[in-house]
């Protein structure tokens, strides 16, 4: 793998200048869907006859059938449960994960992502260059962005859901949910018993992951749920790394809406003095 570096002019590295290029050729699902060997076959028609994924049949290529299949193969997924959102980019299901474990199981379509929204957040991420104007490349890339950003997330501390697995255009990962409606409350839906304590969490999160070479680029109250008693970031599909053109305009705008958010709760913060205390510019 190629790694990416860049240097301060005292020799440092700064953060996140260290990224693997991640494939975005062909995988093992494509390869799959070409065969359309007997079991995949069958596997594919019983999938397509199964209730949640009736509607979908008609826009999910065999290749993201095959994506299924590959994965209950490796032993990620061992049933398919219910779906927990339909969205105009990606469906998200629950399923059964070894031992019994609940997974979400994300599948992004191919041919309805709005691949033009996408990459304002793939160009300039040098983990993504030269993947041209393919939809299905671009798709492929942010999945595997998406989870390549859970994995460094998690690894800076950052309470994210767990990646467990990719393949092609469909990833799976932890399930967190906490009511009857199977998925977790967002942090507009809750009432927060102590919103400096919760800002304050929030913001060490928003630290962190700028120190591991990170911007989420869509936090809000929207993308941040309760789960277990903490807060959880979610949907970092469009994170960017700080090297991205866009990252600081992502990061401002992310500023804007947390300290909007926590403004209106009481807490007396700017966006201005957010956006220095991530990026150390008040020091």
């Amino acid at each position: 793998m190629a790694e990416f570096g860049l240097i301060d002019d005292e020799g440092a590295e700064k953060p996140g200048d260290e990224f693997e290029e991640i494939e975005v050729a062909d995988t093992e699902a494509d390869r799959i869907a070409r065969r359309r060997d007997r079991e995949f076959s069958e596997f594919r028609k019983r999938i397509k006859n199964t209730e949640q994924f009736k509607v979908e049949a008609s826009v999910f290529d065999d290749a993201t059938f095959a994506a299924l299949y590959k994965l209950v193969q490796d032993g990620h997924i061992e049933a398919f449960g219910a779906p927990i959102s339909t969205g105009k980019e990606a469906n998200v299901y629950t399923a059964l994960g070894p031992e019994d474990t609940e997974v979400a199981v994300k599948v992004y379509r191919i041919n309805a992502s709005d691949f033009k929204d996408m990459r304002g957040y793939l160009d300039g991420d040098p983990r993504f260059e030269g993947i041209g104007s393919d939809k299905k490349k671009v798709v492929t890339a942010w999945v595997r962005k998406e989870f390549a950003n859970l994995r460094r997330a998690k690894e800076a501390g950052v309470r994210v859901p767990e990646p467990i697995a990719v393949e092609r255009n469909v990833l799976v990962m932890e399930y967190i949910a906490t009511d009857a409606e199977g998925r977790a409350k967002r942090l507009n839906e809750v009432h927060i018993e102590n919103p400096e304590t919760a800002f304050e969490v929030l913001r060490e999160y928003m630290r962190r992951l700028y120190d591991a070479g990170l911007v989420h680029g869509d936090l809000s109250e929207y993308n941040v749920v309760f789960h277990e008693g903490q807060l959880v970031v979610i949907d970092l599909g469009q994170a960017v790394t700080v090297l991205s053109p866009n990252a600081d305009d992502f990061l401002q705008r992310d500023c804007a809406n947390v300290a909007n958010f926590f403004a209106g709760l009481g807490v007396e913060v700017t966006a201005e003095e957010l956006y220095d205390d991530i990026t150390g510019d008040d020091e």
